[in-house]
């Protein structure tokens, strides 16, 4: 099972912090790379490498300059996560099937033709909500809540839990 990310429309003076969020949330519950289109932004793929070499992969950041081309293009079936899609816990099933899977997630408005070159437009819930909530709540659901207890390959921290305080050893 190969899970990837497309966040569609980076904007480096607004989505800098929405953007590294994605990035965070698809590593941490099991997507093996994010793509984004819109603005190529260094500082964003400096900093999701930076957590990868820290915190262990597998995973990959790389910008996409036409996004269309690169949905096309994907082999496996493709996912577009939106509140007016069907809900999530219909369609599951069905998504879990696939071995090669997409996730496609809006930053700006997403622009129309996106819900047709989409397999399933998915919805998380049918009200207001951000993109990163969406990606997290979804891979919980796909993963059935494996993610959780995740070890990462070549990490060189992990957190110990513990109910009070912070305790990060090296590794």
């Amino acid at each position: 099972m190969v899970i990837l990310v497309l966040r569609l429309g980076h904007r480096i003076g607004r989505d800098k912090r929405i953007s590294t969020h994605c990035g965070l949330v698809s590593r941490a519950f099991g997507a093996k790379g994010m793509f984004y289109s819109g603005e190529k932004d260094k500082v964003l793929e400096k900093s999701i490498k930076s957590v990868v070499r820290e915190w262990g992969g597998p995973f990959e950041i790389k910008h996409v300059k036409n996004w269309r081309k690169f949905i096309q293009g994907f082999k496996g079936r493709k996912t577009h996560l939106t509140m007016y899609g069907l809900p999530v816990q219909k369609k599951m099933p069905e998504i879990r099937k696939t071995k090669e899977l997409l996730i496609i997630i809006g930053g700006e408005k997403v622009p129309g033709d996106v819900y047709q070159l989409a397999d399933f437009n998915i919805s998380v819930t049918p009200q207001p909500h951000s993109e990163v909530a969406a990606l997290a709540l979804f891979l919980h659901e796909y993963m059935k809540g494996k993610e959780l207890s995740k070890k990462f390959q070549k990490a060189r921290r992990r957190i110990v839990p513990q109910e009070r305080g912070k305790k990060v050893i090296q590794i």
